[in-house]
């Protein structure tokens, strides 16, 4: 990407030394001519360039001059942009804040790269919450992520009683806000939109110095996942509803099916979270699936085409 090369040499000159359009080349791994035409669109934006040609000549820049921006390069720039995602900052009552810092940010980069950085911002729009659904009301968010950067503890009311925890961070999966706290020496996730109250006291809270919040949360779905799937059953998919299968059961718990029978049809051992649960997600397989293991889910979706049989005959 030509801003992150404009950046790098912006900061390679900007360490004071002089040096040649060939040894810049060398190394960003462009030919001298890109170099001269980089070097003449950042002297464009502004940068004070000084160029002498002829021995003991070079390309630097004007002495005391200093980039705003020491030590990021331009993909590091442009990723900030990624920061503004509309409905994480209004969740957590930092919209207005967001855009100001990055027309900040924008106006701080020379015009090369302030174009890539933009492209971002105009072409990129997360819509967090899944379709035919609203996002959650999380109306003490912004007191509860106030208490998580303060690093104050956190009086709660949570499903009719009151709690006072450590916060450790917040986790925003799948447009739902998860508060990780420790309390009682165990760590906890709290969903943010069934939180009844929320004060943030005046103690300081207590964080483990070797917490990774990212580590306990992916460990703390795997083992959600292995607690909740302890359904075990066989069943037997055409090709449609083997294709169909991850979008039912969820891409974790689909395994790798047989080969073929002589129907084309393959066998899969699935652990799901109950018989009934199993009854309804493999329903949804309609006429592609066949139950061989256990006999009372055999029976029980047996019995399910019946009655939906009956009610259309």
């Amino acid at each position: 990407m030509r801003s992150s090369r404009l950046l790098q040499l912006m900061l390679t000159l900007q360490h004071g030394r002089s040096t040649t359009a060939r040894a810049l080349a060398e190394e960003t791994g462009v030919s001298v001519r890109t170099i001269y035409r980089d070097i003449t669109a950042l002297a464009a934006a502004g940068v004070p360039i000084w160029t002498e040609s002829g021995p003991g000549g070079g390309i630097r820049l004007l002495d005391g001059w200093q980039s705003k921006l020491s030590g990021m390069t331009g993909v590091e720039t442009t990723a900030l942009m990624l920061l503004g995602v509309p409905s994480i900052a209004a969740d957590l009552g930092l919209g207005e804040a967001i855009a100001a810092a990055e027309n900040k940010l924008l106006r701080a980069l020379p015009a090369p790269m302030r174009t890539d950085a933009q492209l971002w911002r105009e072409r990129l729009h997360v819509d967090a919450p899944g379709w035919f659904t609203l996002p959650d009301v999380n109306v003490h968010l912004p007191v509860v992520s106030a208490a998580v950067f303060a690093g104050r503890v956190l009086e709660l009311g949570y499903r009719g009683s009151t709690r006072r925890v450590d916060p450790l961070g917040l986790v925003a999966k799948a447009s739902v806000w998860y508060l990780v706290a420790s309390r009682a020496d165990r760590v906890l996730s709290y969903r943010v939109d069934r939180i009844e109250s929320a004060t943030a006291a005046s103690d300081l809270a207590t964080r483990p110095a070797d917490f990774d919040l990212a580590g306990w949360w992916a460990e703390s779905m795997a083992s959600f996942d292995r607690a909740l799937l302890s359904f075990p059953c066989r069943v037997r998919l055409s090709p449609s509803a083997i294709r169909a299968l991850p979008n039912v059961v969820g891409r974790e718990a689909t395994p790798d099916p047989t080969d073929p029978d002589d129907d084309g049809w393959s066998t899969v051992d699935l652990v799901l979270e109950s018989e009934e649960v199993a009854l309804g997600q493999l329903m949804s397989l309609g006429v592609g699936v066949e139950v061989l293991f256990p006999v009372s889910l055999r029976t029980a979706l047996r019995e399910a085409g019946l009655e939906i049989a009956r009610r259309h005959t």
